[in-house]
């Protein structure tokens, strides 16, 4: 029977293979902990993180719920607008689209961030 982590691994990895992220439209990834929710925008073509946001930041948010989310969510969309980016392809991880990760893609969509 393969581990909790070696089953996360392998949804992420099938998640990975289905989306495409270029240059016009980087990679915006969620990764969630029972504490915190942390989001970053890739740049897969030149392999760096292009903007980051997490609820571990210093005054940040409490991100174990879905109003910490939330919060994360805007702020990765207003940081992203500031660096001219528009549209991203949104990569949810091994983690079903419910919940945290759907109230940070919510949110990251209402401040005017394209998926």
């Amino acid at each position: 029977m393969k581990s909790r982590l070696e089953r996360y691994q392998f949804r992420a990895l099938r998640v990975r293979n289905n989306i495409r992220a270029t240059s016009q439209y980087p990679r915006l990834s969620v990764y969630r902990s029972l504490k915190h929710i942390y989001a970053q925008i890739i740049d897969d073509s030149k392999g760096h993180t292009v903007v980051a946001a997490s609820s571990n930041e210093k005054g940040g948010v409490n991100g174990g719920n879905i109003a910490g989310a939330k919060a994360i969510g805007k702020l990765v969309a207003e940081r992203a607008k500031e660096k001219g980016i528009k549209a991203v392809v949104f990569d949810r991880g091994g983690y079903l689209y419910h919940g945290r990760v759907k109230a940070l893609a919510d949110a990251a969509r209402a401040a005017g961030l394209e998926f």
